[in-house]
């Protein structure tokens, strides 16, 4: 479990608080499962998710979609609201494959009917779950001038967001890259009760939960006064746990973002902390 600001070993509450900041529909199997592992988990959504501004565009995609060798989704979300505008009758999918970078993605399309034989993601045990991981899985299978479809998210201004390396290495294999988004991800309006729960979280041992590191900008946006230097947080990728120590966390670690790995690294972040309140 990578660390940063780690101290003495002090033993706490054995049911440390955890603050779930993934948008409301994706936290609560990540509630239900910290929960089950012993954590006392709680929703402060910092992430807000709706349906793009532009459907016609995703109803487009699905029109074409026999002319795409893979489709790589971005999210579980991703996943979701792509299939929310399949054409009715659904249809079975395929003969595209389909590319996710996380095991949550990976159920998603199971349980949007997508066969198991088409769907390629990162091993299990894979140290990350990320697009170079994904990347190292579907490089062999590219094809000069066949095309990919990537489905993510759009800004609060309806603008594609995410990262483009994934798109770079594509079109560097000859790939043509064609984009869509098929979700809408917005910045929450946090509650009076929510600001003083955020601002309590800083110093009394509880632990952030961040799977995006857009939830530490609203988060840092809502608060901006706030000092974070007591603060703890596990990220799901080192990228996230980057910007939360750019952000002024005293105290990060970085887990594999699985239920089980998540609540390992919180109760051994929380166990061997050294506390300053």
């Amino acid at each position: 479990m990578p660390t940063e600001g780690l101290g003495a070993a002090v033993p706490l509450n054995p049911r440390p608080r955890v603050w779930v900041t993934r948008a409301a529909l994706d936290a609560a199997p990540w509630i239900q499962g910290l929960n089950d592992l012993g954590l006392d988990a709680q929703s402060l959504p910092l992430m807000a998710i709706g349906p793009a501004n532009d459907v016609q565009a995703v109803h487009s995609a699905w029109q074409q979609l026999a002319q795409y060798q893979a489709v790589m989704f971005v999210s579980a979300n991703a996943v979701r609201y792509f299939f929310q505008a399949a054409p009715k009758p659904a249809l079975p999918w395929g003969p595209a494959r389909a590319w996710v970078t996380g095991m949550g993605s990976r159920a998603a399309l199971l349980a949007e009917g997508v066969p198991e034989l088409l769907i390629d993601a990162p091993a299990s045990d894979a140290p990350q779950w990320d697009s170079e991981a994904l990347w190292a899985v579907i490089a062999p299978q590219v094809l000069t001038g066949q095309r990919v479809l990537i489905v993510r998210g759009s800004d609060a201004q309806g603008q594609v967001a995410g990262r483009d390396w994934l798109s770079t290495q594509l079109q560097a294999a000859g790939a043509r890259v064609d984009q869509v988004a098929a979700y809408q991800r917005l910045i929450p309006i946090l509650t009076d009760a929510q600001r003083g729960a955020a601002a309590q979280a800083a110093v009394d041992g509880a632990v952030w939960l961040f799977s995006n590191s857009e939830a530490i900008a609203h988060l840092q946006a809502a608060l901006p006064e706030q000092d974070w230097s007591q603060a703890l947080a596990v990220a799901t990728h080192p990228r996230i746990a980057q910007q939360a120590r750019l952000a002024g966390w005293g105290f990060v670690a970085i887990a594999q973002p699985s239920i089980f790995a998540v609540a390992s690294s919180i109760k051994s972040l929380h166990e061997f902390r050294t506390p300053r309140v």
